[in-house]
């Protein structure tokens, strides 16, 4: 199982749910108004590369053994099944406003939309649903408007600042205010396992300047990337408060055994999930 240490234990927590183990952030948790998870591989039904929890119906498996793990997972949560929205994450900025009328798309139905990578809603029960193996979820609660959003971070989506967007399209429908905003950066790829070339690392520069925390030269043309300080400081920029942002360091790579990585697996692997629902 997945290792908390001194860090991480103050800002998640392992939890369980029918047995069914899963990932859930303290300062979510501690305001009352919300449900969140980020799930493991365990507790599903899926074999083979995609053991057991595989929660992407892109990844080769049966549809019927997806669906059943969203039903394991939702269960052991304690959110409904049939008021999962999902995105279909294309690497975008796009944020989709979610009503109660997109209950079930993408699992009891068909979804009317594409190249979205983050929702946002206000209506209570709605279970907002991305999907990950080492892109960065980015958690959103505003307590004062009672709003959410939830949004998928790869390093395209950082570095055009898809946090930035959905706390922009939460002002515009909710009025939300960055200031009052709790910020939580998910279960994701650290800094050590990701390595990337020099046009990726320019592009980081070119955004967010020549920032040591963010990227590390490793003198060949080659660079470490931190995703996780990356999109803090997209949340920082747009006006959150910096004690209102909670990242974990717990890293989907270092973690392969209980946790899906692409690039710890080579690509042969499954998606994990994470979900938010205002009660």
């Amino acid at each position: 199982m997945i290792i908390l240490n001194k860090k991480n234990r103050t800002t998640t927590s392992i939890k369980f749910g029918n047995g069914i183990p899963y990932i859930s952030f303290n300062a979510l948790e501690q305001t009352g108004m919300v449900v969140n998870a980020f799930s493991t591989r365990q507790g599903g039904v899926s074999v083979g590369c995609l053991e057991s929890m595989n929660l992407g119906f892109n990844r080769g498996d049966l549809d019927e053994n997806v669906l059943k793990n969203h039903k394991i997972f939702a269960k052991a949560v304690g959110f409904p099944y049939e008021n999962i929205v999902t995105t279909n994450q294309t690497h975008t900025t796009n944020v989709r406003v979610v009503t109660k009328e997109d209950c079930g798309k993408g699992i009891t139905k068909d979804r009317d939309y594409s190249d979205v990578d983050g929702l946002i809603t206000n209506v209570p029960g709605i279970v907002l649903t991305t999907y990950y193996a080492d892109c960065v979820p980015l958690y959103i609660l505003d307590p004062v408007n009672k709003a959410i959003g939830l949004s998928h971070s790869g390093w395209k989506g950082t570095v055009k600042r898809i946090g930035d967007n959905t706390l922009k399209l939460m002002n515009e429908n909710y009025g939300t205010n960055p200031k009052d905003v709790i910020c939580c950066i998910g279960p994701s790829i650290c800094q050590d396992c990701y390595e990337i070339s020099e046009d990726v690392a320019n592009e980081f520069i070119n955004e967010f300047g020549k920032n040591n925390k963010i990227l590390y030269n490793k003198g060949n043309g080659k660079y470490q990337l931190n995703l996780w300080e990356s999109v803090k400081q997209v949340f920082l920029d747009a006006g959150v408060e910096y004690d209102n942002i909670y990242t974990t360091d717990i890293c989907t790579c270092c973690n392969k055994d209980e946790l899906f990585s692409h690039r710890g697996h080579h690509g042969k692997r499954g998606n994990l999930a994470a979900f938010l629902m205002l009660k």
